[in-house]
């Protein structure tokens, strides 16, 4: 009989007893992802009852396989303009949790008397939740709806990003063995610098592959298009020197982007679903036993500090950022737990040699706990609330309400603020870009051309100057947010401060084309000719060079909202005060509302909501009239409290899907009324505000007391905070006059 490879043998033993773990968690309804560890500790090197494998080598390759392709569909999930639409209150809530979840591992690890290497790598461990299990608690909890949980979906976005910067940094800290502040900027610099590169790379190129390419992607072609590009940007990754999970993130974040994210999500399932498994059962076999009952003490403390901890750093970040009290809570009791990531930052230590054997066991059984405590968590948070509500003094409720009322109102940004932005992105953009050219022009077309020193230099130069035109062009020439600069520059004493904003990028410009010249010719030389070669290029290739840098924003734009373009239904900001938010709800063809007209349903007389929009196939209706009628498979999205919501789910009997509406179409958004709104002492019928809007006025505070869903002849007063469902831009430019 030929003999059989031990890999082979190893991957049989491995899914086999994945697959037994798999039926058994399933029928006892508890997280799959337990089970494969309990699946790799049975037949791992440390428990000799079952077979067990003969190769761990081979094992951890298929386990690296395996968070190559789970970060990969993480980066699916992620986005990168997803992250930026989280905003602020994601932000500071996910940041201000990491940030003392970072420092409460390192001080707990060094109380425990670890040495500073592994107190380290703990607060790395105990900083990030878990993606897989939240969603499952939401699913299982039917908590998708819920308005709080789009904020524990926009922290999780945030963890997911700070533990790809967490593994590069903690990777250049373990090779060099030193904490310099130079080699920490160094890393975090070099790390943004090829995120910048390759998402404006791969957002420019990949989106458009994809649809010149549509007609022949089936899904087995476009499964195989996917996992191409993810390994070719491991390789990429791995060449310059950060780690092959690292670039399968970042792949997927650019895929994210495209229309075909959910196909390649879904045919990329199976492989990941397949290696996902052969990760954590690899997890499992790394686990000692022996091992774990050494440090029961440190896994004990350790999972009190990370349900703690968590619940009271997201509680507060959620509380600053301004959410109510209710919902702070409410997601601090859903990031309770760490899952798939401390496994990586866990098993990076290792693979590295910098950490003790005792941290990934540790990690893991801390994991293991929390992941069954995480349900109860979320079904304590309204107990929890309630109990906050009877021992806080009622001052101190009515400032969280105040203050959290307050962070939601509409302040128009400044013309400062937006020119200062536009600035920001134009010069980090095309510097990214002009110093990449110039960096493959050195290493690679100027070996090429090395044969008579001064000769190869100049024609890398002349290659490198075309490469680098265009965007030379918009770092230097491009108009910043033109509004805003007409606006400041009509006041004398803004043209200061503008013109030096335009001769910065200037000298950006100038420095870049000295930089690229100093390193083929003299300094002196690289100076005098980098302003002779700008100037010339200015003056005569302008018109072209302008029409050819515009083509190529329009197409970066062009593929970056493609995706949006296609979609109805994402996440919006929530009414607050009222806790009332957006979700979407599909009529089904037995919905008793067939054929109806929204006036002979009257929900927002039966239930107190409000229906914003209706999606019929490719049409969208915003904002529809009560003589509008719902038909099968229409899909509505509807304002209301999770108690409205909850009790108006049950008139179409079936499932929410818990989406809701971009913000790019409508926007839930407080307006205050001060000198300067149009409307003031003008009735919501007679001043026309829903017209313009687009949208419909949902409800008004006045002196503590609120109105909800006020009547047309209600009149705007001085100091009334009115809450406006419609477009988001109109509604911005209500306080502009």
């Amino acid at each position: 009989m030929a003999h059989l490879p031990h890999l082979i043998t190893d991957l049989a033993l491995i899914l086999c007893s994945a697959g037994a773990a798999s039926l058994l968690f399933k029928k006892i309804n508890q997280p799959v992802v337990l089970g494969y560890i309990l699946a790799g500790l049975l037949v791992g090197p440390n428990f000799s009852l079952f077979p067990t494998i003969t190769d761990i080598e081979s094992i951890k390759i298929w386990a690296e396989i395996g968070v190559i392709f789970l970060l990969f569909s993480l980066g699916l999930e992620f986005s990168f303009k997803k992250l930026v639409k989280v905003g602020s209150t994601a932000a500071v809530t996910g940041l201000f949790e990491i940030t003392f979840m970072l420092l409460t591992g390192y001080l707990t690890g060094k109380l425990m008397g670890w040495n500073t290497m592994d107190s380290l790598f703990l607060g790395g461990v105990i900083a990030i939740s878990s993606t897989t299990i939240i969603f499952r608690a939401f699913d299982e909890l039917n908590l998708k709806a819920k308005k709080f949980a789009g904020l524990v979906i926009g922290v999780l976005v945030i963890e997911d990003l700070v533990a790809v910067l967490l593994m590069v940094l903690l990777s250049t800290v373990a090779v060099s063995k030193q904490f310099e502040g130079y080699e920490m900027v160094m890393a975090v610099l070099k790390l943004l610098f090829f995120l910048t590169l390759w998402f404006l790379a791969g957002i420019y190129l990949i989106p458009g592959f994809l649809k010149k390419a549509g007609r022949h992607l089936s899904d087995e072609t476009l499964m195989i298009i996917a996992v191409a590009l993810c390994l070719f940007m491991v390789i990429v990754a791995a060449n310059v020197g950060f780690s092959a999970a690292l670039g399968a993130f970042i792949m997927g974040s650019i895929l994210a982007e495209t229309t075909k994210a959910e196909r390649i999500e879904h045919v990329i399932k199976p492989v990941k679903d397949l290696f996902g498994a052969v990760f954590f059962v690899s997890v499992g076999m790394l686990i000692n036993p022996t091992v774990l009952v050494t440090y029961a003490v440190p896994v004990i403390v350790l999972t009190l500090v990370v349900i703690i901890g968590k619940f009271v750093y997201a509680t507060s970040g959620a509380l600053i950022s301004g959410q109510p009290l209710k919902q702070s809570v409410e997601a601090g009791t859903s990031l309770t737990q760490i899952g798939e990531f401390s496994f990586i930052i866990a098993s990076l230590g290792l693979t590295l040699q910098v950490t003790s054997d005792y941290l990934y066991p540790i990690a893991v059984g801390v994991s293991v706990i929390t992941t069954f405590t995480t349900p109860y968590m979320m079904k304590l948070a309204p107990t929890i609330h309630l109990t906050l509500v009877k021992i806080l003094p009622q001052q101190w409720l009515t400032k969280l309400n105040r203050y959290s009322t307050g962070s939601q109102q509409i302040n128009a940004a400044s013309d400062w603020a937006s020119l200062v932005q536009s600035f920001i992105q134009v010069i980090v953009i095309n510097s990214v870009i002009c110093l990449a050219i110039i960096l493959l022009a050195v290493k690679y077309i100027h070996p090429v051309f090395i044969v008579h020193d001064w000769l190869g230099s100049m024609i890398t130069a002349c290659i490198a100057l075309i490469g680098l035109t265009p965007f030379l062009f918009m770092l230097t020439m491009r108009k910043l947010n033109k509004a805003s600069y007409t606006q400041l520059w009509l006041t004398k004493s803004n043209r200061g401060p503008i013109i030096m904003l335009e001769i910065t990028r200037v000298a950006v410009g100038v420095l870049l084309l000295g930089f690229l010249f100093d390193q083929l010719f003299s300094t002196l030389t690289a100076f005098i000719t980098g302003l002779i070669v700008i100037g010339f290029a200015i003056v005569i290739f302008r018109r072209r060079i302008k029409l050819f840098t515009i083509k190529i924003e329009n197409r970066f734009f062009t593929n970056l909202n493609i995706r949006e373009e296609t979609q109805l239904l994402s996440p919006v900001n929530a009414l607050l005060p009222w806790d009332a938010h957006v979700a979407t709800f599909d009529v089904t063809a037995e919905s008793a509302c067939l054929g109806l007209r929204l006036d002979e349903l009257q929900f927002r007389e039966r239930y107190g909501i409000n229906i914003a929009m209706i999606e019929r196939g490719s049409k969208t209706i915003l904002m529809p009239s009560k003589t509008e009628r719902l038909y099968p498979y229409d899909r509505i999205a509807v304002i209301g409290t999770d108690e409205q919501l909850q009790q108006f789910k049950i008139e179409f009997q079936h499932f929410s899907t818990g989406e809701q509406l971009p913000e790019t179409e409508i926007k839930l958004t407080a307006v205050e009324v001060d000198s300067g709104f149009k409307y003031i002492n003008q009735s919501i019928r007679e001043s026309g505000i829903r017209e313009f809007v687009k949208g419909l006025v949902v409800g008004i505070e006045r002196n503590g007391n609120r109105m909800l869903n006020p009547s047309s002849d209600e009149k705007f007063q001085l100091h009334d905070v009115v809450w406006i469902a419609g477009d988001a831009k109109r509604i911005a430019s209500i306080n502009k006059g």
